[in-house]
């Protein structure tokens, strides 16, 4: 019994992808609180859909794929920040319109030119085909970016709920606007050869919207939300094992169920003590 429950662990593809999971769970679960606080869902998103004509046009000039998902991802989180400051079309208007664009021009590129990298792995990933080299580029990746939270997650937590008094405090607000949306890039790039463009906005919002439903203080917060999604990646990874399915799509599978039971749960909760209330109201 015991061997057969280890299988998964003997074989080398399955050992890089436990790694790559272990990788990329911390910065991502800590960066996703961050987003959920901020309310930039649909940043994350647009930033993983925007850099595919980054990768396309790296692998058109034989640079390296991350290079240009880099670039790409900083374009795109320049272009929209510039576009919401200077404009009077919505923060999330400005982003629908650019990641879709973006994305579309992706496509339109990859379509043009004749390569062999599969579309499929770009989008959704291949955790299963994870290299040194892919493991590398998350690990550094990793550890630049769990630092910098830790080092600055006050400054965050003040600039995501209150951007005119961290500026009336003294904080250096644009560099800590464009410093997370570097950070966003950055765990985009890491995670593209686990999760790929599409799937990666799971990793970004699901483990901070867990969290945020399941305590009140953001350091348990932050916590609960790396628990989580090192607990979804590790046993996505070895389920999708035995079921013969794709690691990625599992993983967000699960980080869905578990965020549906945290609702329901709040839910449950805030009923319970509203009847409470109600019926102390009512004593009295």
């Amino acid at each position: 019994m015991t061997d057969t429950l280890l299988l998964p662990f003997q074989f080398p593809f399955m050992q890089n992808a436990f790694w790559i999971c272990l990788m990329v769970s911390i910065p991502t679960a800590l960066l996703s609180c961050f987003l959920v606080l901020k309310g930039w869902a649909l940043m994350g998103d647009a930033v993983s859909h925007a850099v595919l004509p980054g990768i396309v046009i790296a692998y058109a000039v034989g640079w390296p794929l991350i290079l240009g998902a880099f670039a790409a991802g900083m374009f795109t989180s320049l272009l929209t920040g510039f576009l919401s400051s200077n404009s009077r079309v919505k923060q999330d208007t400005v982003l629908g319109v650019v990641f879709s664009g973006m994305f579309g021009i992706g496509i339109v590129l990859y379509t043009s030119i004749d390569t062999n990298a599969h579309l499929d792995h770009i989008l959704f990933g291949n955790m299963l085909g994870v290299g040194a080299e892919d493991l590398w580029t998350a690990g550094v990746i990793s550890v630049v970016v769990t630092l910098a939270l830790s080092l600055k997650w006050k400054d965050l937590l003040l600039h995501a709920f209150d951007p005119a008094q961290a500026r009336a405090s003294g904080l250096p607000v644009g560099l800590l606007h464009y410093g997370l949306l570097t950070l966003l890039s950055l765990v985009i790039v890491a995670t593209l050869s686990a999760t790929g463009l599409i799937l990666a906005v799971g990793l970004l919002i699901s483990p901070g919207a867990i969290a945020f439903l399941t305590v009140r203080r953001f350091g348990s917060m932050l916590i609960v939300a790396c628990v989580t999604c090192f607990a979804a990646m590790i046993s996505g990874t070895y389920l999708s094992f035995w079921i013969d399915s794709a690691p990625a799509p599992t993983i967000i599978l699960i980080l869905t169920a578990v965020f549906i039971l945290a609702l329901v749960r709040r839910q449950f909760q805030t009923r319970r003590a509203s009847a409470r209330a109600a019926e102390a109201e009512a004593g009295a």
